[in-house]
């Protein structure tokens, strides 16, 4: 539903861009049809620079570090030139274009998006662990706009294969809404045991600011201090909160503030200069996933809002 859902928007979005290009070009005047398009086809970037001014704003009273204006310029790039390649490109038509891989011995990986995403957000991480041999499941969390509670059996069965196939808890990675599914999942089933670690990526541990603007069931889930939240974390134990790594930013264009995407107890990373979706192909990121999986695990400190690691 989604793929089909953002191919609509993209091609809708580039024939308005062409449309007004070619109208304005036969009234003679080029410049306008040119500037006119990019503005079509970039306007984006202006959305994009509107969620950097608010998150900064809403950063200003939190315990995260504060960002500099350049590394706010450079994380509103980092989402510019990320993006269409995501939104346009990866997950609108090249969603299917990797496959699952369950062949293999050694401990799988479990691959969770978040809001809006599909599985295509993952390709390059697929791409690369296949060329690895590692088994790997990345699942669609479907209904796009349902509740996160509708999400846990999708990560079971995905869970399930990997446990099958290589006879060991996987580690799940997760971005963003996906840890939130992750942690629903650990719940619901009781899973603490039957995972190895759970990293997650810019995840709205407490709500973000963002989801104020969210009429949708997972959206206003998401909504700081909301019920559904504050009932999650009632249930968990610090076993299962040791168990997560969590990639944080400062410069997070969707879930803020910053602190809000760390959990007590857990692993804190702090990646500076870097935005929301980006944050998924951040190099920390996918090292922190293969020394789980290379048996390089040694307990590592958990990083606190006064010693980020950059």
């Amino acid at each position: 539903m989604l793929a089909r859902l953002q191919q609509a928007t993209t091609l809708a979005l580039l024939a308005v861009a062409s449309l007004w290009a070619w109208w304005f070009a036969q009234q003679g005047r080029p410049l306008l049809a040119a500037v006119g398009a990019a503005g079509v086809v970039f306007s984006y970037a202006a959305v994009l620079a509107l969620e950097m001014t608010l998150m900064a704003r809403v950063n200003r009273n939190d315990a995260a570090p504060r960002a500099t204006l350049p590394q706010i310029v450079r994380g509103w790039w980092s989402e510019v030139t990320t993006a269409p390649r995501v939104f346009c490109w990866r997950q609108p038509f090249r969603s299917k274009l990797v496959g699952d891989q369950l062949s293999g011995t050694t401990r799988g990986v479990v691959l969770v998006h978040g809001f809006v995403c599909n599985r295509g957000l993952w390709n390059p991480w697929l791409t690369r662990l296949r060329e690895f041999g590692t088994p790997v499941v990345a699942v669609n969390l479907e209904p796009v706009f349902g509740s996160i509670d509708a999400y846990p059996a999708t990560i079971e069965a995905a869970v399930g294969q990997i446990e099958r196939a290589t006879r060991q808890a996987p580690v799940i990675v997760a971005h963003s809404m996906g840890g939130l599914a992750v942690r629903a999942w650990l719940d619901r089933y009781e899973a603490l045991g039957r995972v190895h670690r759970v990293i997650t990526i810019g995840t709205p541990h407490h709500g973000t600011w963002l989801a104020c603007l969210s009429q949708t069931p997972n959206g206003c889930q998401m909504r700081l201090g909301s019920a559904w939240l504050a009932s999650l974390a009632a249930r968990e134990s610090d076993a299962l909160r040791r168990c997560f790594t969590c990639f944080y930013g400062h410069c997070d264009n969707i879930v803020f503030p910053a602190s809000s995407a760390t959990l007590a107890g857990a692993d804190n990373r702090h990646l500076e200069a870097i935005a929301h979706v980006a944050m998924t192909y951040h190099p920390d990121v996918f090292r922190e996933l293969m020394r789980w999986l290379d048996g390089t695990d040694a307990p590592v400190p958990a990083r606190t809002h006064d010693s980020p690691e950059g």
